[in-house]
């Protein structure tokens, strides 16, 4: 065999990891951070009178620009050797002929889950209470709902942890003690990152700055690491070849998996009866961890770039979740994903049948097919709607640079790339072999289907993250006014007319009229029925791959056409990237319907 599928698997992330970094490390970025940078220093500087010679001082900027550089340049050697290093033990450990075992990655995976933990320590201890070393804070980095999303995948995960630990244990008396200290690590360091997340997420960090972006550049990359482990882990079972030319559906070879992914070794006998319940539960468990350490690694990315930024100060407004005057969104979203649901659970159930009655199967395959075909045009439909609410909407685009936008849009187009490319492979399939029997129909039309919702739900979104929140007009235009007015009370009575008409046309047009305010009302409520309806979609579109419906293999057209080791690549490499792809637009959709 020339090269496993599983070689590409992890070759991904990797590949993925540098250009990520590169994208990071950009002259252009740079660049815009510096001037971005100077501009909020001498703004802010007029009020910091303490500050001013060392901000004015050219030689003084020269020596912090070279640090600053130096800084970037060391983290970002820590990130690429960490993530190189962890790509090729878990690549290794995942192939029987290589003399690499799994407690020999997890002692490499403890290794780093100690160091992180241990400056992040030192952070929340030291650095954070130092005075002057976090000014400034970035209004739009960790807002309140991604800390929630991380605090609950973060529990789910330490679930996990305990049932591997409460597995593990009962094979002490035969096996390796790091696999029982490995998990036990994991769930001491999930602890710990989310308190420094939940608490620091917003934070500027302007002193001990090149210690800081070497400990969020370990923090990114151990969190990457551990993304590689897991979805390493959870693919294992639709990575071998079938054991008989007859299968290659390999969803059989699900609980095989999850022996593999336990010990894989038949002499070694759990001491209690409940380890293979434990190894069902845990195994379950692993979408909430992947996507743990997906929310986990954007956000040190955030704080990394934040990390010497001098944030701009202005007021920030709360913006309330209200689903007031909202019901069709809801209504059809919930509706959707309790209709998904079922359609899922009869198709794993009849998948997991040991028997193979193959007309049944296909049934079940069918059914699946049209489910998603019903989700994903709906959801274009949805989609259009809303870039057409877009074209009527004349809110100002967002014109401040900050790295929380950047990183969305560009983790949302990078992430479709997954399922973008699983569709395009399934398209040049069918068409091939001309899509001939009702399956391949149905998978013809849901691939198609696909590329243009992701087009279209991508357009939506972004535009959506780059408009003004609606909200945010009316205090700009009303506040300011009295201001103004309470001045020339006092100098002269003809002014104050003059001053009252002159805002006149402005407030009129944000809403101060009936006809106006109707309108706006409108926009902004289809604008929301949209974004429920598209985020409770994305969250049926996400359960679905994310707890093993894998209809690539089950419908064998792919199988066939591309052979069974490049489909298995291909499927391995889109489909973790799919599934992170609609987790984080669930969570662009919500700020989407925030700002709405």
């Amino acid at each position: 065999m020339m090269l496993s599928p599983l070689y590409f698997l992890q070759l991904s992330p990797v590949i993925m990891g540098l250009f990520f970094l590169a994208g990071m490390m950009t002259v252009k970025d740079r660049e815009t951070e510096e001037v971005h940078l100077s501009n909020n220093i001498n703004a802010v500087g007029q009020t910091e009178s303490a500050s001013e010679p060392d901000l004015n001082d050219s030689s003084t900027e020269v020596v912090r620009e070279r640090s600053r550089n130096w800084g970037w340049l060391l983290s970002g050697i820590i990130c690429v050797n960490i993530l190189i290093l962890g790509c090729a033990l878990v690549s290794g450990s995942a192939y029987n002929n290589v003399k690499i075992s799994t407690p020999d990655l997890q002692v490499f995976l403890i290794i780093i889950l100690l160091l992180t933990s241990i400056w992040m320590v030192y952070y929340v201890i030291y650095t954070a209470r130092t005075e002057n070393a976090v000014v400034y804070k970035d209004d739009h980095a960790g807002p309140v709902w991604l800390r929630g999303g991380l605090v609950l995948f973060g529990l789910l995960s330490i679930i996990m942890d305990i049932f591997k630990i409460a597995s593990y244990v009962g094979y002490l008396h035969c096996d390796s003690a790091v696999k029982v200290a490995f998990p036990v690590v994991q769930l001491v360091f999930i602890l710990i990152q989310t308190y420094f997340l939940w608490v620091h997420a917003k934070d500027c960090v302007q002193l001990q700055r090149n210690i800081s972006r070497c400990g969020l550049m370990l923090t990114l990359s151990t969190n990457l690491v551990l993304w590689m482990t897991n979805v390493t882990e959870e693919s294992l079972h639709q990575t071998d070849l079938p054991d008989y030319p007859g299968n290659t559906t390999k969803l059989s070879g699900r609980h095989l998996y999850i022996t593999k992914a336990g010990y894989g070794d038949d002499k070694c006998k759990c001491s209690h009866t409940s380890c293979s319940m434990f190894k069902e539960a845990y195994y379950y468990l692993y979408p909430f961890n992947i996507e743990y350490s997906l929310f986990a690694s954007a956000m040190a990315y955030v704080m990394w770039k934040n990390v010497g930024r001098v944030a701009a100060e202005h007021g920030h407004h709360d913006i309330k979740f209200s689903l007031r005057d909202i019901f069709l969104g809801p209504v059809f979203g919930v509706l959707l994903v309790f209709t998904g649901l079922a359609t899922f659970i009869v198709y794993e159930m009849e998948m997991k049948k040991d028997d193979h009655d193959a007309d049944k199967k296909d049934q079940a395959v069918m059914m699946h097919f049209v489910m998603n075909i019903v989700i994903v045009t709906l959801m274009s439909v949805s989609s259009v709607i809303g870039c057409a609410i877009y074209r009527v909407d004349h809110r100002e685009h967002v014109s401040e640079k900050n790295p929380t936008r950047s990183l969305d849009v560009g983790l949302l187009v990078g992430a479709s790339l997954g399922q973008f490319i699983i569709s395009y492979f399934s398209i040049v399939a069918m068409v091939a072999t001309g899509a001939k029997g009702y399956l391949n129909g149905l998978n013809l039309a849901w691939s198609i289907l696909m590329v243009i919702q992701l087009g279209l739900q991508n357009f939506f979104i972004i535009e959506g993250l780059h408009r003004e929140p609606f909200h945010e007009v009316e205090p700009v235009a009303v506040v300011p006014n009295p201001y103004v007015l309470e001045p020339s009370k006092d100098l002269s009575i003809p002014e104050g007319p003059v001053m009252d008409t002159k805002p006149n046309p402005e407030l009129t047009a944000h809403s101060h009229t009936p006809e106006h305010r109707h309108k706006l009302v409108w926009k902004r409520r289809v604008l929301k029925e949209v974004c429920v309806f598209l985020l409770l979609g994305n969250i049926i579109l996400w359960i679905m791959p994310a707890f093993g419906a894998r209809p690539q293999f089950d419908h064998d057209t792919e199988t066939e056409f591309y052979k069974f080791n490049m489909w298995a690549a291909v499927v391995n490499i889109g489909l973790p990237f799919g599934i992170f792809y609609r987790m984080h637009s669930v969570a662009s959709l919500f700020e989407v319907f925030l700002c709405s």
